[in-house]
Formats: structure tokens, C-alpha cells, sequence
């Protein structure tokens, strides 16, 4: 026996495990295919409406298709409902059988029922396939002058469907968007709105035709605005919010590029970004869209700032989507409007701490935007400061943004080094690969920032020996310019001077990378290498390196124990041989320092 609906939906959520879930729905599945084969079944819609509960567990229920043709094809009305509720979820425009309902659909668009018409209109609206839009057109098109607003209001939107599918026939309903824009029925506003809007998107050039209707559109708005209370269209204390969003991004399209319309336009964009509450959502709607009207049209500067601080005091709202989507069009107008959003520096740089991560990201590109030659150090020392407590996740995009900006904004090479050396500080194994690679060559281009930098990550890696990209870098730096360490570094706007490190520090710092066994391959040959270089530097202290780099001789580690092994025999080569077979990196050229400078961003 079939059960009733309610019994299914009940037998379904009694379910302990997937298994016995899927065992009642087979069973009740089969009852309903058996009641299917019966022609004079009288609760053949109430099956159907079992099959949608059991599409929507996400069973398969493609045995249910013809029967949605069938109830459609009935007379009653209870029948219509539960075939095109069925028709709309189960079939998709690219059916076959769905070609089976157009004559039943032409027959209902022409019901004295206006509940039967407006589905058959739903039906279209929602998966009419090109053929059917433009079978039943001719149709559609005159329930567009039908005195029920109800039928008009569905037409509208059936159009815009028909436009979607079959853009040959725009030209075909230009007109009746200027009729149905007098209609006094808001529900049909909205839909001649959106049908414009689609047919300003389709076709562009129709824009400048439709520029005539913006005089009209800004009247409409007005008196929404400026009207009393409304019961039958308020909506949290605004008259139709949803008419005025609709209002405001047809504005949009019309001036944009337009001067002379987006005057006219400017004094009720004004009323709106000041007169509209925004501590409701409907509010906030109706802001955005006018913000985003603002500066997607020809406005004066005082009223981008005031778009702009409009989008401001988003930020400062609890609810993470309106700061969300605020960061997102920041981004969009931060290249133009780039000193008005300044003001808001703070709130955008805070925004970097918001537990949400896609409000994170979106501050991240909206802060690397607002970076220029005045701000970087502030800025910079803000992002530095985040990225030691910031998500593991969220530290590779970060580190990334960081190494931009101060290649293309530094002050100084000494604090771009900086910067990148407090980068593999903290987050050195979300380096990239370029930045590592090049910055050695960065380096060497300039004397003064190699003493500098040898001490900067000598006592970086004394401190943390955890990154693995730090230890690469500065065991490289040590071998390379480590006679520097023997001296004080120079003072600098940037830093405070160094005091000389003792050459036996250095050492213990190298053998104690040696000995660890959390310190991967790639590092001990480095030290190896750096060993080695000191050895040529620090004629003095050569037995007390020999002994360190002998140890690992016998290392298991084949490419360990053999440089091992072959640099102990360098050592022993005369000093003077030694010390330029392992002389200094030759200093770049200027391409070379230039694709340098570029890498480390």
C-alpha cells in the first residue's frame, strides 16, 4: 500500500541510518509505480508530490515525467499545481519530452484562471527551452497587455526568459518597455524593469534609446522616497525597496557615459545615500545599490566621497555580508577613488583580523591596493604585524601581497630587505619560489646592504631554526658575506646598528644546523658550503671549521658525507688558492638586479 505524504515524510525522518532511508524509498517508490499504471487513479497528484519530497532527498525520479504531463493536461486545478510544481523540478529545457507540454502551456496562458495562467508563465519563465519561448510568444506578448496586474507581472517576466533564449527577437518588445513603465502595479514596475535591463545587456546599443525613459525613472524614485507610509509596499519602514533597487541599477546602465543624464540624476542619488536608514537590510539594499549607481555612473567628486563613505560606514556593521560585499566593490573603484578610500584605512587594515576569511582576503587585496610611496612603511609594518598570529591557510597569500608591495613601493632597498627577511621570520614556508631565488642576486648588488643583511639573518636563524627557507637563506648570506659579521653593522633611518659577532657564534650556529635532525638535506649542504667559504675567510679558526664539516664524513646521507668529504680536501689546499676558489658572488649587472628587484615582489 502507498503511504500519504505526511506518512512518507514522516517514515523518512524515523530513519536511524542511510540504509533503512534508502529501503523505505525503494518501497514506496515501487507503490508508486504501480499506482501510476492505473489510468483512473484519483491520487495520481498525490503522487507526484511524494516523487518531489524523494527528488529532493536526492533520489532519482525520472519515472515521475510523464505523469507531470498529465496532471498539466487535467482540468482541475489542484492537478495543475502539483504537474508544474513536478514540471519545473523534475525536467530541465533540455528534455525531450518537455516539447509534449506546448500545447498544454498555449492552452493555459489563454485560462480564464489567472492562478492557471500564471503558472503556465512560471513554467516558461523557469525552464522554456528556445523553441517553446518562441512558439508561445505571440501569446505571452498579449498577456503582457492583460488588465490583471497579476498576469502582466508574470509576462514581464516570461519575456525576459524569451529575450535569454532567443536574443533575435528583442527588437520585438522594445516598445511595450515604455508602455508598461506607466503601470501603476509595482509588482509589473519591477518586471518591465528587469526585462529593460536584460535588454540593455543583450544588445548595448539599445541604451541610448532607452536614455529618453530616465526623466520618468527619476520621478518614479523620487516619490518613492520622498512618500509617506505605505502599508501595502512597506517593507521595514521603506516604500518597495525592491522597486527602488530596480530603479536604481537601471539608472546605472543608463548613464554610465552619459554626463549630461548623470547630472540630472545627482540630486535624487543624494536624497537616497542620505535619507535611507541603513540599520535594517532592507536600507542597507537600497544604499548599496545606489552607491554602486554613484560610481557606476558620470558623478561629481563630492558625491563618489559621499558613495564612498556610505560604503565606509558598512564596514563598521556586525553582519559579515554587508562588510563583504562593501570590501568587494572598495576593490572594484580603489584605482579612481583612491584618496577617498584612504579615510578609511584603518577600518579596511582592521578588517584583516576578522575571524571570517573571506572578509580577510578581501581586505588583504583591498590594503595591497591602498599601498603607495607615502604609506608603505605604516602599512607594511600593520600587514608584518599580522602575519604572525594570521591562519596557516591565509599566510601564503599574505606573504605574497607583503613582497609586492614593497618591491613596487620601498623607500629603501635596506627596508625592502627588511621586510623580506621578517617575512621568512615568520612565514617562510609560504615564501614563493622567485622571491627566494632572487633575492641572493638583490643582495649582492649593493655592499652596504650585505653587511646588513648577514647580521639581520644571522640573528634571525640564531633565534628560530624552524623555516626552512630562512635557514637556507641565511646560511647562504653567512658564507657568502660572513666577514661582515666580524664588524658592527651601520645604523640607518630604517634600523638600529649591529654590534660585530664573534667568528665562534657563527660556528656554533652552523654546527648546531649540522647536528639537527629536524633540518632537512638541502640545508645541511648549504652549511656545508658556507663552512667551507668561512674557512677561506677566517684563516685562524680553519682547524676548528675542518673538525666541524670531518664529523660528517661518515654521514648517511650520500650527499652530505661526499661534499663533506671533498671539502675537507679544499681545506687543506694552500690559503690563498682556497680563498678564491670560493671567492664572491660576482656583483649583477643591471638586468640581472632588475629581474632581482621584480622577483622579490
Amino acid at each position: 500500500m502507498s503511504m500519504r505524504l505526511r506518512e512518507l515524510i514522516r517514515a523518512v525522518r524515523a530513519c536511524k541510518t542511510a540504509a533503512e532511508e534508502r529501503d523505505t524509498v525503494a518501497k514506496e517508490c515501487a507503490a508508486v509505480r504501480t499506482a501510476f499504471k492505473d489510468e483512473e487513479n484519483p491520487y495520481r497528484h498525490r503522487n507526484v508530490a511524494k516523487l518531489l519530497f524523494i527528488h529532493m532527498l536526492g533520489y532519482p525520479t525520472h519515472f515521475g515525467q510523464m505523469e507531470c504531463l498529465k496532471l498539466i493536461a487535467g482540468h482541475s486545478f489542484p492537478e495543475k499545481r502539483i504537474g508544474y510544481l513536478g514540471l519545473m523540478l523534475l525536467l530541465d529545457e533540455d528534455t525531450e519530452v518537455l516539447m509534449l507540454v506546448t500545447n498544454s502551456l498555449k492552452q493555459d496562458l489563454n485560462h480564464s484562471n489567472q492562478f492557471v495562467a500564471g503558472q503556465a508563465l512560471c513554467a516558461i519563465g523557469d525552464i522554456g527551452s528556445p523553441d517553446i519561448c518562441r512558439d508561445l510568444a505571440g501569446e505571452v506578448v498579449k498577456l503582457v497587455s492583460n488588465g490583471n496586474g497579476y498576469i502582466r507581472k508574470k509576462a514581464c517576466l516570461c519575456l525576459v526568459r524569451t529575450i535569454r533564449k532567443c536574443p533575435d527577437m528583442i527588437e520585438n518588445y522594445v516598445d511595450k518597455v515604455a508602455s508598461l513603465l506607466t503601470d501603476r502595479s509595482h509588482g509589473v514596475l519591477v518586471g518591465a524593469l528587469t526585462l529593460l535591463i536584460e535588454m540593455c545587456g543583450a544588445v548595448p546599443s539599445l541604451i541610448p534609446a532607452f536614455r529618453k525613459l530616465s526623466p520618468q525613472l527619476i520621478r518614479m524614485l523620487k516619490n518613492l522616497v520622498l512618500s509617506g507610509y505605505a502599508p501595502e509596499h512597506d517593507v521595514s519602514g521603506l516604500t518597495d525597496p525592491f522597486l527602488q533597487c530596480k530603479i536604481l541599477h537601471t539608472l546605472r546602465l543608463l548613464g554610465a557615459g552619459d554626463r549630461e543624464l548623470s547630472e540630472g540624476m545627482s540630486d535624487i542619488l543624494a536624497q537616497v545615500a542620505t535619507n535611507t536608514e541603513s540599520s535594517k537590510n532592507a536600507g542597507v539594499a537600497v544604499l548599496y545599490e545606489c552607491v554602486r549607481t554613484i560610481l557606476g555612473i558620470e558623478a561629481d567628486s563630492g558625491l563618489r566621497v559621499l558613495g564612498i563613505n556610505t560604503l565606509g560606514k558598512f564596514l563598521l556593521n556586525r553582519d559579515n555580508n554587508i562588510r563583504y560585499v562593501s570590501l568587494n566593490t572598495l576593490t572594484k573603484v580603489a584605482p579612481g577613488d583612491f584618496k577617498s578610500i584612504q579615510r578609511h584605512r584603518g577600518t579596511i587594515v582592521d578588517c584583516l583580523r576578522d575571524p571570517d576569511v573571506s572578509i580577510r582576503r578581501r581586505a588583504l587585496d583591498l590594503v595591497s591596493l591602498l599601498v603607495n610611496d607615502q604609506n608603505v612603511r605604516p602599512l607594511v609594518k600593520e600587514l608584518l604585524g599580522y602575519l604572525g598570529t594570521a591562519d596557516a591557510d591565509f599566510k601564503e597569500d599574505l606573504t605574497s601581497k607583503i613582497c609586492r608591495v614593497v618591491a613596487k613601493h620601498s623607500p629603501s632597498r635596506r627596508f625592502q630587505a627588511n621586510t623580506i627577511i621578517q617575512v621568512l621570520a615568520d612565514a617562510g614556508e609560504c615564501v614563493q619560489d622567485d622571491v627566494l631565488a632572487s633575492l641572493p642576486t638583490f643582495i649582492a648588488a649593493d655592499n652596504l646592504l650585505q653587511s646588513h643583511c648577514v647580521h639581520a639573518l644571522f640573528r634571525a636563524v640564531e633565534k628560530s631554526q624552524s623555516k626552512q627557507s630562512l635557514c637556507q637563506t641565511a646560511v647562504w648570506c653567512i658564507g657568502e658575506y660572513g666577514e661582515h659579521l666580524a664588524h658592527a653593522s651601520t645604523a640607518h633611518e630604517d634600523d638600529a646598528s649591529q654590534e660585530a659577532v664573534p667568528i665562534a657564534r657563527v660556528t656554533g650556529v652552523l654546527k648546531g644546523l649540522m647536528e639537527s635532525s629536524l633540518q632537512p638535506m638541502t640545508v645541511k649542504i648549504y652549511t656545508l658550503t658556507a663552512l667551507l667559504k668561512l674557512a677561506s675567510r677566517y684563516p685562524s679558526h680553519k682547524a676548528q671549521i675542518g673538525a666541524i664539516v670531518e664529523r660528517h664524513q661518515s654521514s648517511i646521507v650520500v650527499e652530505v658525507q661526499q661534499r663533506a668529504c671533498e671539502y675537507s680536501m679544499l681545506m687543506q689546499l694552500e690559503q690563498g688558492f682556497l680563498k678564491e676558489l670560493v671567492d664572491h658572488m660576482p656583483t649583477p649587472d643591471d638586468e640581472a638586479l632588475q629581474e632581482a628587484t621584480g622577483g622579490v615582489g
